[in-house]
C-alpha cells in the first residue's frame, strides 16, 4: 500500500510552550506535510498558553523551514492543572488528558474515513478502536495498572506501534505486543535550524561570550531526572570554563539558579527561543547529557533531542552511561561517565576540554551521522512502515 494521502497527528501538547515536546510534535507534523501527506496536527488548547512574540507565527517560533505546512488545530479540554500546586496535579492532569483524548477522537471521526492516525495519546487510540489505519506512538510505558491495561487495549486495537526507543519497545513486547507490530524511531532534528548558524567565534560574538574561555553547554528541560543539578556540582572540576544551562520551565530554572548560587562559572539562562539554541551549540566546546539512572524514562525510554542537535552542530558530547543513550551513541561517539556521579562527570568534562584532538574527532563522528536523524528522514521511514502495516 502507498503512503497515506491524509494523516491526523494527535498530541496532547501545549503550543507554544517551554517544553521540548512542543517543538518535536510541530517539526514532526511539518515533516509529514513536506513528504506530500495532507497532515493535521491536533493538540490541546491549554490554559494558559503563552502568547507568541508579535508578528511571529507558530512555525516561525519553532524554526520550521519554508515549504508545505500541516494544518494545526487546538482542541478544547478541561484544564485547571496550573491552578494548583504541582503535588496536587495528578487528578487534574488525568482529567485534562481524557477530555482532550475524547475531543481528538471526535475530530478524527468527523474527518475523511481513509486518513491514517498517528496518536501519541493511548486514550485516543483506544477510543478509535476498530478504525483502520490507527497507529500509536509511545514515549514511555506507564507504571499504573489502569493505564497499562489501557495500553494493552490500544496495542490490540491499532495497526502498529511506534516506540521512541528500544527500552519502550522491550516493555511493549512484555505487555503483549508482537515484534512485527512495533517499530523503533528515535527523535530527530531540523537541519534548517542549523543552516545559518555562525562559526564558533561568530556565535560567541552574538551571545556575548568570551572568545577564548571554554564553554560547556546543556540544552533542554530541567526535570530532576535530567541530572542538571549534578552538572552544577561538576562545574567545580572545570573552573576555567563557563557552564551554561539553556532551557527549562521558569520555576525549574529559578530553583536551579538557587542551587548554582556562588558558583561563578555557572549560568542558568532558562527558556530561550528554539531558534536561538543552535547558536549556543555552535558557541560551545562540549555538550552534556547528564541523565540520572532513575526513573525508567531516563535510563531506558528517553530519546533526547539534544543528542541529535549535537550531531547537527558537530558538538562533542559527554553523556551518562545509560541504555537510552547507548542506543544512539556508540562507544566512539561520546565520552561516557557513570550516571549519578558528579565527580565522574567533572572528570569527563575535564578530559574532553583538555584534549582538542578528542573534541575534533567526536564532533566529526557525530556530524557524519546527522543526516539519518533529520525529521524528514524520520517521516519517510514512518510513512513507509505505516503503509506496510495497513496494507
Amino acid at each position: 500500500m502507498s503512503a497515506p494521502a491524509a494523516l491526523w497527528l494527535v498530541a496532547n501538547a501545549r503550543l507554544p510552550s517551554q517544553r521540548a515536546q512542543s517543538l518535536q510534535v510541530l517539526h514532526a507534523a511539518a515533516a509529514f506535510a513536506r513528504a506530500g501527506v495532507d497532515t493535521t496536527l491536533l493538540h490541546a488548547r491549554r490554559v494558559p498558553t503563552p502568547a507568541l512574540p508579535a508578528g511571529t507565527t507558530l512555525f516561525d517560533h519553532y524554526g520550521v523551514p519554508a515549504g508545505a505546512r500541516p494544518a494545526v488545530a487546538a482542541l478544547p479540554c478541561v484544564d485547571w492543572i496550573d491552578r494548583v500546586p504541582r503535588r496536587l496535579q495528578f487528578l487534574p492532569a488525568r482529567v485534562q488528558e481524557l477530555t482532550f483524548a475524547r475531543a481528538a477522537a471526535r475530530a478524527v471521526r468527523a474527518g475523511p474515513a481513509g486518513a491514517f492516525v498517528l496518536s501519541r495519546e493511548l486514550e485516543t487510540a483506544r477510543l478509535l478502536a476498530g478504525r483502520p489505519g490507527v497507529f500509536l506512538e509511545v514515549h514511555r510505558v506507564p507504571g499504573g495498572a489502569t493505564r497499562r491495561r489501557w495500553l494493552r487495549d490500544a496495542l490490540r486495537a491499532t495497526a502498529g506501534c511506534l516506540a521512541i526507543s528500544g527500552g519502550v519497545r522491550d516493555d511493549l513486547l512484555a505487555l503483549g505486543a508482537t515484534a512485527d507490530a512495533v517499530r523503533v524511531e528515535h527523535d530527530a532534528y531540523e537541519p534548517g535550524l542549523f543552516a545559518g548558524v555562525p562559526s564558533r567565534a561568530g556565535a560567541r560574538r552574538v551571545l556575548g561570550l568570551d572568545p577564548e574561555r571554554p564553554v560547556v553547554v546543556y540544552t533542554g528541560g530541567l526535570l530532576a531526572w535530567k541530572g542538571v543539578d549534578m552538572l552544577v556540582e561538576a562545574a567545580a572540576a572545570v573552573p576555567d570554563a563557563d557552564v551554561v544551562v539553556v532551557g527549562g520551565m521558569d520555576a525549574d530554572a529559578a530553583r536551579l539558579r538557587e542551587r548554582a548560587a556562588g558558583r561563578g562559572n555557572v549560568r542558568v539562562l532558562g527558556f530561550r527561543p528554539p531558534a536561538e539554541v543552535p547558536t549556543w551549540l555552535a558557541a560551545a566546546d562540549v555538550g552534556v547529557v547528564p541523565n540520572r539512572s532513575q526513573p525508567a524514562i531516563s535510563a531506558r525510554y528517553t530519546s533526547p533531542l539534544k543528542v541529535f542537535e549535537a550531531m547537527a552542530a558537530g558538538l562533542p558530547l559527554v553523556a551518562s552511561d545509560l541504555p537510552s543513550l547507548r542506543e544512539v551513541l556508540g562507544e566512539d561517539d561520546a565520552v561516557f561517565f557513570a550516571p549519578d556521579d558528579a565527580g565522574a562527570l567533572g572528570r569527563a568534562l575535564r578530559s574532553v576540554l583538555d584534549d582538542g584532538a578528542l573534541r575534533a574527532r567526536l564532533g566529526e563522528r557525530l556530524r557524519a551521522r546527522a543526516a539519518e536523524h533529520t525529521y524528514d528522514a524520520r517521516a519517510r521511514r514512518i510513512l513507509d512502515w505505516m503503509a506496510s502495516r495497513a496494507g
